[in-house]
């Protein structure tokens, strides 16, 4: 993962977040948006660029593409609720939990303590390896999705695992 960065969504990243869409595979696809889709709509486009006082996000990007997205959305019933999506390719190689880390730091850095996600049942890799970063999760089950909740003070340490390798700019 040398020369991968990961740094503040753009308004300018509209045509950069579409084009990593369009390369998700369906699975992946389905797995983070719970549905699948052949061209990802504007507004999807938008949300996923979308950073205020409520929302923040965060692109990883190797050569100038983007290859993975972490977004989080301040209310609800934990401080935080996070999302990450990685590009096929990248998978398994620690990125997610990365793009996950600096997103949890930001938000703690806001005063945030608690993070929620809700991950679909099926997610395996996703769900083991929140498991292996947060195991005092909370996890529930609701209508085939896996509710979790965790401490940011506990997930936070996580960032630094594997990230020796590659710059991190935040």
């Amino acid at each position: 993962m040398q020369g991968t960065q990961i740094r503040p969504a753009r308004t300018d990243d509209d045509e950069r977040i579409r084009r990593f869409l369009a390369g998700l595979s369906l699975h992946t696809c389905t797995l983070r948006f719970f549905t699948g889709f052949s061209r990802p709509a504007a507004s999807l486009v938008r949300t996923l660029l979308a950073v205020d006082e409520h929302r923040d996000a965060l692109v990883a990007t190797l050569d100038g593409e983007i290859i993975g997205h972490a977004m989080s959305y301040r209310g609800g019933v934990t401080d935080v609720e996070i999302a990450v999506v990685v590009t096929d390719r990248w998978q398994g190689h620690g990125l997610g939990p990365r793009l996950a880390g600096a997103l949890l730091r930001r938000a703690a850095a806001g005063g945030a303590t608690t993070v929620g996600m809700d991950v679909m049942g099926e997610n395996r890799r996703a769900l083991r390896v929140i498991r292996r970063l947060w195991p005092d999760a909370t996890m529930k089950v609701v209508s085939g999705t896996v509710e979790v909740t965790a401490m940011i003070d506990r997930a936070a340490p996580f960032a630094e695992q594997r990230s020796a390798a590659s710059p991190l700019t935040v």
